[in-house]
């Protein structure tokens, strides 16, 4: 992409209108994997479970519009909420940005392919379950996904090498 088009490269989060935030998401998914908390420690674990309106195709909300209202404790990611959203994928743009780090290669905005991100391995596509399916999360804590993962795709969180660079 040209240099003109790189917005999150010139405004801070809160500097950005609406349709420039909502780019910046990658079509991942992961945001919406179950995540367990530990209530000792606070440490997260993710699971392989989505939510009910993940579309598992293009790992993006079935029913954005209405997702605080089908899913009440659903987080709607702010500018001034991002940095305390500590389970939030570490390749997540929104908290890259907030870090002060770069996106990745296969980002769409950076690739200018939509397909970039699965194609990459980055996204939840064929790797997640819905919610319906399971009895109990704990058996679906992603240790057990990532063991799967035996095709050469990154386990989930971890950034994809860029093809080009290695």
């Amino acid at each position: 992409m040209n240099d003109t088009t790189r917005f999150w490269e010139t405004k801070g989060l809160a500097e950005m209108d609406e349709a420039e935030w909502e780019s910046l998401c990658d079509g991942c998914g992961q945001c919406c994997l179950f995540k367990l908390e530990d209530a000792d420690t606070g440490e997260f674990a993710l699971t392989d479970v989505a939510c009910r309106y993940l579309d598992h195709n293009s790992c993006q909300c079935s029913d954005y519009r209405n997702r605080s209202r089908n899913v009440p404790d659903c987080v709607k990611v702010a500018p001034d909420n991002i940095a305390k959203l500590r389970w939030m994928p570490e390749t997540c743009a929104y908290r890259l940005l907030a870090e002060g780090k770069e996106l990745f290669w296969w980002h769409p905005l950076v690739s200018g392919d939509r397909e970039a991100v699965h194609s990459s391995g980055a996204s939840v596509r064929g790797k997640a379950i819905n919610e319906d399916m399971v009895d109990d999360l704990e058996d679906h804590v992603i240790r057990q996904l990532n063991k799967e993962l035996g095709n050469g795709m990154p386990p989930l969180g971890t950034p994809p090498k860029d093809p080009e660079t290695g």
